[in-house]
């Protein structure tokens, strides 16, 4: 049998063991969402009179919003595809001012050269 000071049923760094050593947890809330596929979450949330329970809640079966009414439930975030920095500059501008940047930057460009 080995010597030593290590306690048994312990590892280091361990906290204290049961609720009398931490303290009394705070009073909770908790509150019902419902997804739009009819999952139910509920969190909880602090009782104190100064927090303020969210709106929407995100499903954690299947990611949907989830929301406090259950015959209501909110519609799923539209996600916008991806977009190349074409597209935005294509927004901003018509085919029309393209074409007068490039005349504009091929004359810069011209006169740098000396031609």
């Amino acid at each position: 049998m080995a010597g030593g000071s290590a306690i048994k049923g312990s590892r280091v760094g361990a906290g204290p063991l049961g609720e009398t050593e931490r303290g009394d947890i705070a009073p909770r809330v908790w509150v019902a969402y419902w997804c739009a596929n009819g999952h139910e979450t509920r969190p909880s949330f602090s009782s104190e009179a100064e927090i303020v329970t969210p709106e929407t809640w995100d499903c954690p079966r299947c990611g949907l919003p989830a929301g406090l009414d259950p015959a209501n439930p909110p519609s799923a975030l539209r996600n916008e595809p991806y977009k190349t920095h074409l597209a935005y500059v294509k927004e901003r501008r018509s085919d029309e001012d393209g074409v007068a940047l490039l005349e504009e930057a091929l004359a810069a460009l011209r006169a740098r050269r000396g031609r």
